[in-house]
């Protein structure tokens, strides 16, 4: 399965990326050493979209706490760059793919990213995954 994130992103051109306490949603708690993921640094923190394409090189889950009774899992992940982005993907891009039953890449990004638009790891389907390779 690939992924895709959407984090604070200083430098987008690094060639390693550390998000340590990342929220996850639709499958993103997965995430494994050796996974495909491509990163989207988020609108929220100034960021302009898809910047990049990597593979994990660490993946640690975050334990729960016990005090808490509802909490959505956190992964802190290293991410070793493999390409950078040739043409822009972020939320001016995708906000107009809004039937969520069309079954298009576009919209499952819109919906997981934007929806709900709190930085996270995502899960992402094999079609939306080879749509994101056209981007570089």
């Amino acid at each position: 399965m690939a992924y895709a994130i959407k984090a604070g992103i200083d430098d987008p051109r690094a060639e390693t990326f550390v998000l340590v306490s990342q929220k996850t949603m639709y499958g993103g708690k997965r995430v494994a050493e050796g996974d495909a993921v491509f990163l989207f640094a988020s609108e929220n923190e100034g960021g302009q979209g898809l910047v990049a394409r990597g593979v994990v090189t660490v993946s640690e889950a975050i334990p729960r706490r016990p005090d808490l009774e509802r909490q959505t899992p956190r992964v802190s992940i290293s991410i070793r760059r493999t390409a950078l982005a040739t043409k822009p993907l972020g939320r001016d891009e995708l906000k107009r793919f809004k039937d969520w039953t069309d079954g298009r890449p576009e919209t499952e990004l819109n919906f997981k990213f934007y929806r709900q638009a709190t930085d996270k790891i995502i899960g992402i389907s094999d079609a939306t995954a080879a749509f994101l390779e056209g981007f570089f």
